[in-house]
Parts: structure tokens; sequence; C-alpha cells
């Protein structure tokens, strides 16, 4: 499903690799090879799409087990077992599975991410080739102000001459920088035989940083899990977590049974400190407990009473 963020070389590729099919004995996943090179659109320019994989659900209850078999005669039986271990957090039998992305996404976004350092990744390089002229421009729903209560958060959204003196901004500057970018390049549809052009791994230092890049993504399934936990946060950056929200969904796609554990366990699930299930023990024995009382410092207890309406 080629978008308007493909090229039509680009566009062709994806097309043909859809075509190349090979014979295997190894274990596959009909709702992921159907998933397979198409790009799912992500912000206003960017995309993910899988590349290849390795393993099944089955493969986990395998590695748990160090069977010959896959997994069990009981669909049932394997999804308990996912379920213990994810829930225990027996995490090497989820390393056996590994997916390999291609994403397109915004330089800042990629900075961010990097941090993730348990993966490895192929990054298009500026060094020898020449970035396309695409940006990141935020819809207006998602131009907020700076947060007055967390240093990394937003706050209320921009509305009239605000958001549209940003956009403009945002808008302007980009276009400025890429012009001046092909500027010292020199080498457009119409270069200057008169001047040398700058070297490009110089020259790249001048993008500003909403400028897109791609690169390849391959990770084993717990370090994936990792990486949906922090960024498919509804507290996570709307920038990388509308990325994570795509992957989530193809991660479902490719092992259902622990994608379903990890939404329980870990995406939607709460982490108390021994002080919080001591506070939640004296509420449930219908002590009347306060932040005073409780033994949980300010921010300690705004977290823990947001979680239970105290």
């Amino acid at each position: 499903m080629p978008d308007a963020s493909h090229t039509q070389a680009q566009a062709a590729e994806i097309a043909e690799a859809r075509t190349r099919a090979a014979s295997t004995i190894r274990p596959t996943v009909p709702a992921l090879e159907a998933l397979l090179h198409h790009a799912h659109p992500v912000l206003d320019h960017g995309f993910v799409r899988v590349i290849d994989y390795m393993g099944d659900d089955s493969a986990i209850v395998q590695a748990a087990r160090v069977s010959y078999g896959r997994g069990t005669k009981r669909v049932q039986e394997d999804a308990g077992l996912i379920r213990y271990l994810m829930r225990h957090r027996h995490t090497t039998p989820f390393e056996m599975c590994e997916i390999k992305f291609h994403v397109k996404l915004p330089i800042f976004v990629a900075r961010q991410w990097i941090r993730h350092r348990t993966a490895s990744v192929n990054e298009y390089s500026a060094r020898y080739s020449i970035l396309d002229k695409e940006f990141y421009i935020p819809s207006p729903e998602h131009l907020a102000a700076q947060s007055t209560t967390n240093r990394q958060g937003r706050g209320d959204i921009l509305d009239g001459d605000e958001a549209a003196e940003v956009l403009h901004l945002l808008r302007s500057d980009a276009e400025r920088t890429y012009t001046n970018y092909v500027l010292m390049l020199n080498e457009g549809e119409t270069p200057d035989p008169a001047r040398r052009g700058l070297a490009r791994e110089l020259a790249r230092m001048n993008l500003t940083l909403n400028t897109y890049t791609q690169w390849y993504w391959k990770t084993n399934l717990h370090n994936l899990f990792h990486f949906l936990s922090l960024r498919a946060d509804a507290h996570a950056q709307y920038e990388i977590r509308v990325y994570a929200d795509e992957m989530m969904r193809m991660t479902e796609a490719w092992v259902p049974i622990a994608a379903a554990a990890f939404r329980d366990y870990r995406l939607g699930a709460v982490t108390l400190s021994a002080q919080m299930v001591t506070v939640l023990k004296r509420m449930l024995a219908g002590e009347s407990v306060t932040q005073e009382t409780s033994g949980l410092n300010r921010r300690e207890w705004v977290e823990f009473a947001a979680h239970f309406q105290v």
C-alpha cells in the first residue's frame, strides 16, 4: 500500500519485493505475511513496514520447554505458559523471536528512539547520499505549549495567531536550510561548474531536526516489548508514540498470544512499590489513609491516587 511518502522508485521497489516468494519449512505467520513490505503511513511523510521476521508464539513455548516440537497440541496450554512467562518476567524465551522494520521518521524522533540500544540499526547515510526534501510539520492539534508541571511534556494547545506563527517558522526554517543545503552541495539539476560543492558529510549539519531520515531496525521480541512499554505508553511523546502504536498492531498480528499477555501484564499494568502495597492493604482493611500518613512522598502519592482514584 504505497502512499504519498514514497517516491515512484520506492513504490516500485516495494511492489517488486512483494512479488518474490520462497518456500520454507520454518514457522510462518499468515497474518504477518500479509503485512510484509506494506508501508503503513505514520505522521505526514513517515512510515513503518515489516521487512522480515523469525519465530512465532509457539517458538516462545518451544524455547521455554527446550522441546523438539512447536509448542503443544493445545493453544490454551501455550497461552497459559506464555502468560506465566510474561507475568514472572522470564524474558529469554521471548528473545527467540526477531523482527526487522524499515522506518521513515523525523531526525528528532530518531535521536529519541536510538536511546533503545538493544537493537541493530542501519540508518540512511547523509555522508553518502542526499536527503530528500521532506520535513515533519505537526498538525495544529499537536502544537502545544510547554507544560508547567512536566519539564518533558506538553501543556495547553496553541491556537490562532500563536499556532499560525509556529507553523510558519517551522516551514520557512526547514525550506530555507534545505535550500542552502542543496546550494552548498552544488549537486542539483543545474550545478555551478565554477564552484566546488561542500562535502555531503559537512553540508548535512545545516538541516533541521524535522527532516526525515530512514533506517532498518532489527530487534528481538523481548526488547521490542520493552520499547513498546515506554513508547506506546500514553505519556510518551506523540511523534514517537504513533510509530509504537503502529508497531504494536504489527506485533499483535505476529505473536497474538504474547502481545495479549504484554498488554495485560506490562502495557496495561501498574507497578507498586512495597510502601504502596502497604498503603493499599491499610485501605482495604478500612483505614483512612492520607498522603501525610501514608509514608509516600507527594509525587508517589499523586501517582498512587491516580491509579486507584483515591
